[in-house]
């Protein structure tokens, strides 16, 4: 470890301590939420709806496991799975200038494969026109269908390194589902992050309209699923480096 990266580690511990500094976190988070502030930003041209705290983290996450494949569940405008795309794209360049044979056209690409039940004409469209959708394949359908895990599945057996985000219905049920089917797709050392567990942390009544809150969010998913999965633990230097996130407790490291 190097000087600035013990650095660095000494702050994150010391960020998990600082109750000022956690409090003013926890009010940005349930003061953001009902302005829709995640819906602001665009990741190359299309909607992410992500903190941008996240997006940090998620790159850092990528570039450090360096995966083959990222499956994400929920699709929305595209923008994640541009975002991950393009991830995949800077580090296949960066390895390609140290390994020419690399750059071989005919080599398989990395990929993200997005899964949604609903993938909406217009959100297809956008996506199937951007610059990197040379590295991104959709399937549509549930994500805890037989059929469609079945296809992921197949898919998957393709690649060797895999990196999962899980973020479509918020309910722990279904969460816990996409936990059981998704997480031994995960390599060892890799992470699958669950997102949207800060649903856990907020008031109930900003989610007057939904199926989930506290007590049926993928927060109580996690909890259950890591109290019968050895494989996996929480990496908690995720909560205290970003403080502001829609997935505390949420960044899983498959450990074995």
């Amino acid at each position: 470890m190097t000087k600035f990266e013990f650095e660095i580690k000494d702050r994150i511990n010391k960020n998990a301590r600082n109750q000022p500094l956690l409090n003013a976190a926890s009010s940005f988070m349930f003061e953001s939420t009902l302005p829709k502030y995640s819906y602001n930003f665009l990741w190359q041209g299309r909607p992410i709806i992500q903190y941008p705290q996240d997006i940090v983290a998620m790159q850092e996450l990528i570039w450090k496991v360096k995966p083959d494949l990222i499956i994400e569940t929920g699709i929305a405008h595209g923008g994640s799975l541009i975002f991950s795309a393009s991830m995949l794209a800077l580090i296949e360049l960066g390895v390609a200038s140290n390994n020419k044979e690399l750059l071989d056209p005919n080599k398989p690409k990395n990929m993200v494969l997005g899964i949604d039940i609903d993938i909406r004409e217009h959100n297809r469209i956008a996506i199937e026109n951007h610059p990197m959708y040379s590295r991104i394949k959709m399937i549509e359908g549930s994500s805890i269908e037989e059929e469609t895990i079945k296809n992921v599945k197949s898919y998957a057996s393709n690649f060797s390194k895999i990196l999962v985000f899980l973020d479509s219905n918020h309910t722990s049920e279904h969460v816990l589902r996409e936990l059981e089917l998704y997480a031994p797709l995960v390599s060892k050392g890799s992470y699958c992050v669950v997102f949207d567990t800060v649903i856990e942390d907020l008031p109930s009544e900003l989610f007057p309209d939904r199926p989930w809150g506290p007590g049926n969010s993928p927060k109580t998913a996690v909890k259950k699923f890591l109290s019968d999965n050895t494989e996996f633990k929480i990496d908690k230097d995720y909560d205290s480096k970003l403080l502001i996130s829609v997935c505390p407790s949420g960044f899983l490291k498959k450990i074995r």
